[in-house]
C-alpha cells in the first residue's frame, strides 16, 4: 500500500467527486492521503473532509505564495493544531519564483509568515510542511536559525539540489517526491530520487497539480500517488513493495499517526 503524502481535496475538481477518488485510491492500493491547508480561509473545508474518513488527515497553514489571505498568528495555528486529525503544520516555507520585479529583500512578510509555522510547530511539537521554490539558501537559514529540527518535517515536491536535500536531511526533514519525477526532462529530479535514502523519502500527488504520467495533463488524485511509487522504484532498482511499505512507515512516523496492520480505507 502506498500513501500520499500531500494533496489538496478540497480543491476544485477533487472535492465534488471525493466518494470516487476514496474508491480509486482503494483500487489503486493507496491508503491514506494527507490533505494540507493552504489558507485560513478554506481551513474548515480541509477539517471536513479529515474528519469525515478515518483515513485522511489534513495539516494547518497559510501557503508562502499567498499574498491577499488571513495572516496566522502563532497562537492561531497553536490552537487550531488542537484538532484530533490536524497532524503538521503547513504548507509554509518561502517562494520567490514570482517576484513581479521584486527582489528578494522584499519578501519578509514571507520570512515572517515563516517564522511564525516554525515557532507555532515547534510549540505543539507537530512536523512542518515546506514549500520551497527559487528560495533554498532563505529556506535552509530560517529553518537553521528558528530551530526547525526539533520537529523535522518533509520538503515537500522537492526539485531542488542534492546539496539542499542533503542539508534539509541533516536538519531532521524528509524529502518528498511527486509526479514531476516521471516527466521526461526531469532528470535531475530522478538522479536525486536515487540518492536519497529510502528511509528519508516520501510520496506525494500534489493533487489536483503535477499529475504523474501515464496522466499528465490530467486532473491529479491521491490514486495517482502509486505510479510515482512504481518509477521511483524502478528508478531505484528496488522491489515496488518495499518501496511502498518504507515511504508508507515514513509517513506514519513523522506524522505519528498509528500504522495499520492491514491498510484500513474507509
Amino acid at each position: 500500500m502506498f500513501v500520499d503524502s500531500h494533496c489538496h481535496l478540497n480543491f476544485k475538481g477533487l472535492i465534488e467527486r471525493l466518494p470516487q477518488l476514496l474508491e480509486n485510491m482503494r483500487t489503486h492500493s493507496v491508503s491514506h492521503a494527507l490533505c494540507v491547508s493552504v489558507d485560513l480561509e478554506t481551513l474548515p473545508e480541509v477539517l471536513a473532509v479529515a474528519q469525515a474518513h478515518d483515513n485522511l488527515f489534513a495539516s494547518v497553514g497559510v501557503h508562502p505564495d499567498y499574498e491577499n489571505v488571513q495572516e496566522p498568528s502563532v497562537a492561531q495555528l497553536i490552537e487550531l493544531a488542537a484538532h484530533p486529525k490536524v497532524v503538521a503544520i503547513g504548507e509554509t516555507g518561502l517562494d520567490y519564483y514570482r517576484l513581479e520585479g521584486r527582489a528578494p529583500a522584499d519578501m519578509e512578510w514571507q520570512r515572517a509568515r515563516f517564522r511564525t509555522h516554525i515557532r507555532a510547530a515547534c510549540a505543539v511539537n507537530k512536523p512542518l510542511i515546506i514549500h520551497t521554490r527559487a528560495a533554498a539558501e532563505d529556506t535552509l537559514t530560517l529553518m537553521r536559525a528558528e530551530g526547525a529540527d526539533k520537529v523535522g518535517g518533509v520538503m515537500h515536491c522537492f526539485t531542488e539540489s542534492w546539496q539542499v536535500a542533503q542539508a534539509a536531511m541533516e536538519l531532521n526533514f524528509y524529502i518528498s517526491i511527486s509526479g514531476i519525477v516521471t516527466f521526461k526532462n526531469a532528470r535531475d529530479l530522478q538522479e536525486l530520487a536515487q540518492k536519497v535514502p529510502l528511509e528519508r523519502l516520501l510520496l506525494e500527488t500534489d493533487a489536483p497539480y503535477l499529475a504523474p504520467v501515464p496522466h499528465r495533463g490530467q486532473v491529479n488524485e491521491p490514486a495517482f500517488v502509486s505510479h510515482v511509487g512504481r518509477f521511483v522504484a524502478q528508478l531505484r532498482g528496488e522491489n515496488e513493495e518495499q518501496v511502498a511499505r518504507v515511504t508508507s512507515d515514513n509517513f506514519f512516523r513523522l506524522f505519528k499517526i498509528e500504522a495499520p496492520h492491514v491498510a484500513k480505507i474507509c
